[in-house]
């Protein structure tokens, strides 16, 4: 089951590892309280610390920046957030290991076209200190259990609303790539309040109309998570979006911005920014074969297991049935009564040692020995043929589109719920943040 993807979790970081970030200066000032969440505090060396990444982002081009006041209550809001997230994922036992970070840290460095160690070196330059950057991943990763957790726990998708999904015709093939703005609405708005966020939300579609750049308007404007990376959603699987905003992306073409579109959580504006096509026959490539194994344990030795697979394929290359050498010699319980036999199978089913080993075989071939993690292997190939796959693959693209709708449904509800049971008090001026936005 795809959940939430994590390279959208870091988007924020990994743009900030690519952004020159300036030192703070050396002299020490007095911090001061911000904010106060719940039983923990937000400070002013921590909102200063966002602020000046945001701007040294954006020393080119300042203008794309709203006033200093409005940055600092989103970028505000954005901690008030994510303090929220962890206190509750800590006390939901939500843990993560040195390794799952460090699996984070690749990630990164990945979307950065970097390794980890160049990732290292290209933080420290920029004068930031990489154990914090490292605990600010850390943190990323726990809020992202934590919302998996969630989503797993409160989502359920039945085979009724796929098979409905897929008979009502709005399992929508392609992907497009929009640019969001949302001007948010707070649960129970007035209509005042909606008066006010209309306005608001026609005020910058009146902006983009005069020549302002999308970008620069989404961090004006923008109350939506994505706000200070320019609004952009990247491709996104057509049915993983709301419809409303599909159907508005269809009108549009490419480079168009739509008027605002009324919503739950308050009033949006897309741009397309482009469409990719899809659908027609889904064809994947499946194998017929068996196989041999001989285990690695602390009875049987990595020499002993490659020694007596070796002498197993001597058997069948020189003659003997391979089902019946595998239902004599094979380590693996659960083919060896069947000669071995592993069925018809995707290339990537049983793992990569095996995919590498019947894409080199011609039906009728037997592989030479190759190591897993669990022992030592031959593979004979049987047949090879190409199925076509849409509606197998069409039910678990409905039933992902379904369970990511939800999730994301489920989890700004949580959001929401936990903001409102939270005690907040804001020290800055300007008074409370808006509640937490939405994501599409």
């Amino acid at each position: 089951m795809k959940i939430l993807s994590i390279p959208f979790a870091f988007a924020l970081l990994a743009v900030f590892v690519a952004a020159p970030v300036a030192a703070q200066p050396a002299t020490e000032t007095l911090d001061r309280i911000v904010a106060v969440v719940d039983e923990d505090v937000v400070l002013q060396s921590e909102l200063d610390s966002q602020v000046n990444s945001v701007t040294t982002q954006y020393a080119s081009n300042p203008a794309q920046l709203p006033p200093r006041d409005v940055l600092e209550r989103q970028l505000l809001s954005r901690l008030i957030m994510q303090k929220l997230q962890i206190a509750r994922a800590a006390s939901s036992g939500v843990k993560v290991s040195d390794a799952d970070v460090d699996q984070a840290m690749s990630q990164i460095a990945g979307q950065n076209r970097m390794d980890v160690g160049q990732l290292r070196t290209a933080i420290e330059g920029q004068g930031i200190d990489f154990n914090r950057f490292r605990e600010d991943v850390a943190q990323q990763v726990v809020v992202q259990r934590l919302r998996q957790g969630i989503a797993q726990s409160r989502v359920q998708v039945s085979d009724a609303e796929i098979d409905s999904l897929i008979r009502n015709g709005k399992l929508n093939a392609g992907q497009i790539h929009l640019g969001y703005i949302l001007v948010g609405l707070p649960d129970g708005a007035t209509p005042e309040q909606v008066d006010e966020a209309h306005a608001k939300a026609t005020e910058a579609k009146q902006q983009i109309d005069g020549g302002m750049d999308f970008t620069a308007a989404a961090i004006r404007y923008s109350n939506a998570e994505n706000a200070l990376q320019g609004g952009d959603l990247g491709w996104r699987d057509r049915n993983e979006l709301p419809p409303p905003l599909v159907e508005a992306a269809d009108g549009l073409a490419e480079g168009g911005v739509s008027a605002p579109i009324r919503g739950p959580n308050g009033f949006h504006l897309i741009k397309l920014i482009g469409k990719r096509e899809g659908g027609g026959e889904q064809l994947v490539t499946e194998y017929k074969a068996r196989h041999i194994l001989t285990k690695i344990n602390e009875l049987n030795s990595d020499e002993k297991a490659h020694a007596k697979i070796e002498a197993l394929r001597a058997r069948i290359v020189g003659g003997e049935d391979f089902a019946a050498v595998a239902r004599e010699g094979s380590d693996d319980d659960t083919t060896a009564a069947l000669g071995g036999d592993l069925g018809w199978f995707a290339v990537d089913a049983y793992g990569q040692g095996v995919a590498e080993a019947v894409r080199a075989l011609s039906p009728g071939e037997t592989s030479p020995p190759f190591r897993t993690n669990v022992g030592w292997h031959i593979i004979k190939l049987d047949e090879v043929r190409n199925t076509d796959k849409s509606g197998d693959m069409a039910r678990e693209e409905a039933r992902n589109i379904l369970f990511q709708r939800k999730a994301e449904d489920e989890y700004e509800s949580f959001l929401r719920q936990m903001r409102s049971e939270a005690y907040v008090e804001v020290r800055l001026p300007g008074g409370e943040t808006p509640e937490p936005a939405a994501t599409p």
